[in-house]
């Protein structure tokens, strides 16, 4: 889990499970996304090895409000007390006010299929099954860019939940695409650009449209919230995902 500058003070972190992206701005950092419970060790970790300290977060941002990517937010925010900014759309799913999450159910279902079991244990062991949610989280202003390091556009993306947001950094030409528009997941059989398997996605049709906004997005890199960094036309990237949702129906 190295993090890996792909532009002048971007770096992508990535993991078997998922990824997380973090910004600079001298000493100052803005952590996009935080992993599961189980890696927040992993998470300040990573902001350590790229020459800060974990007390220079100025803020955390929030693709989407899933255990995956808030299982270190709450603990950021008590520890360094930094604020953690979500789209407005995306804040009662964030204090759990309402559940936009794959069930039980929906896992059993599918165990069957190949990946799913492994990744299911491995979710466990990170934690993946604890009810975390966010106390208060802030919701951001929108549109526009943030003032936090990096300067993060924020784009809402909705249907994998209803406040899926991704950031664009128009300057360096990266999407920090969250799970609106992945490149590989242990639950799927193809690689490439994608979308999460569909019993992710809280509205699949949704989800399907929101690849046309991240496409309008001027961008050569994307960074996703699982899968490898994927370089070429962001636009190119979002058309492949939706051609294979097409293909599947």
């Amino acid at each position: 889990m190295k993090p890996i500058e792909i532009a002048d003070g971007v770096f992508f972190v990535h993991s078997e499970m998922v990824n997380w992206v973090l910004l600079t701005d001298g000493d100052a950092v803005t952590v996009i996304d935080t992993g599961y419970p189980g890696q927040r060790g992993d998470v300040e970790d990573s902001i350590r090895a790229i020459g800060r300290n974990p007390q220079g977060i100025e803020a955390v941002l929030i693709t989407h409000a899933h255990v995956d990517h808030i299982g270190s937010a709450q603990y950021l925010a008590d520890t360094y007390r930094a604020p953690v900014l979500v789209h407005p759309d995306e804040a009662a799913h964030a204090r759990r006010e309402c559940h936009e999450v794959a069930t039980p159910w929906d896992v059993l279902s599918n165990i069957w299929r190949p990946g799913v079991l492994p990744w299911a244990i491995k979710l466990i062991r990170l934690g993946g099954t604890a009810k975390y949610g966010i106390d208060s989280p802030t919701p951001m202003p929108v549109p526009g860019a943030l003032t936090c390091p990096g300067a993060p556009v924020p784009v809402l993306a909705p249907g994998h939940t209803s406040g899926h947001t991704v950031y664009h950094l128009p300057d360096r030409g990266v999407v920090i695409s969250g799970d609106a528009l992945i490149t590989g997941h242990l639950t799927s059989p193809v690689s490439g650009p994608q979308l999460l398997p569909q019993w992710f996605d809280h509205d699949r049709g949704m989800a399907a449209e929101s690849l046309r906004i991240i496409g309008e997005l001027d961008a050569d890199i994307l960074l996703p919230g699982h899968g490898p960094i994927h370089h070429g036309s962001v636009a190119e990237a979002a058309a492949t995902a939706r051609e294979r949702v097409g293909a599947s129906r």
